[in-house]
């Protein structure tokens, strides 16, 4: 048995989590913030068999793309208050970070 973790934006999140319910598999959202913009995160959590891994993985590439995304430059937290570009910045946002984990021991109540 492995726990896949999966961190994605808000925006791919609820695609990602119909996804998986359709197909029958187990997923709780939880709601979560951080990252380099600080903008709102899901943390999905799923446990599944190892043989169902990869095809839970290829269901995140399908759902949780990463984009660019013009941004003021006011919102970045590596800049400093002095002379601020006027032009937005354009970054990286969205897609995914998984993790999956070894379960040791799961039960059901």
């Amino acid at each position: 048995m492995k726990l896949v973790i999966i961190i994605a934006s808000d925006a791919d999140a609820d695609r990602l989590m119909r996804g998986l319910v359709e197909r029958g598999y187990p997923a709780t959202k939880i709601s979560s913030t951080g990252g380099f913009l600080h903008r709102g995160n899901a943390t999905v959590l799923s446990g599944v068999e190892a043989d169902e891994v990869e095809e839970l993985l290829a269901m995140v590439r399908a759902e949780c793309h990463s984009r660019t995304e013009l941004v003021p430059v006011q919102t970045l937290p590596f800049f400093s208050e002095g002379a601020l570009p006027s032009e937005p910045v354009e970054v990286r946002a969205g897609g995914a970070i998984v993790f999956v984990v070894n379960v040791e021991r799961f039960e059901k109540t």
